[in-house]
């Protein structure tokens, strides 16, 4: 059961976008942003989280749902694994390739000093910067 601060946070979240909190929805937001902290999570770690309150299909159909309404961001590392991001700021990230965890880079120390000209006709959307480690 949901203390009541991790409850508030969840529902706060869901309503910041106008989200109707739906008990899946409440359940995920939860694992998500119950304790005020960021995190990176693949769907699998996050059904996995969810102890089998929610389906994999859901928790897919959730997570997509959070990043179309601009809750979090998906970010796509060997075109094929998805990890899904509760910190929508702008901001690189590390992919350990060892134990396939996305954490956060230092922004700060990141300068892109130019980007290429786009076609005609469109816009950039954004840039994701993801530096893969490998330890030694």
């Amino acid at each position: 059961p949901m203390t009541d601060q991790i409850e508030k946070r969840s529902a706060d979240w869901l309503a910041s976008v106008g989200m109707r909190p739906t008990r899946q929805r409440m359940a995920l937001a939860g694992l998500l942003v119950g304790d005020g902290q960021n995190r990176h999570v693949t769907a699998e770690t996050l059904h996995d989280a969810a102890k089998g309150d929610v389906s994999l299909a859901t928790v897919y159909n959730t997570l997509s749902a959070f990043c179309e309404a601009g809750l979090m961001r998906e970010i796509t590392v060997d075109g094929s694994k998805s990890y899904f991001d509760t910190n929508i700021s702008d901001h690189p990230h590390f992919y350990w390739e060892d134990s396939a965890e996305l954490t956060d880079a230092p922004a700060q120390e990141l300068e892109i000093k130019r980007l290429p000209d786009v076609p005609e006709g469109a816009e950039i959307a954004s840039v994701d910067v993801v530096i893969r480690l490998r330890r030694t």
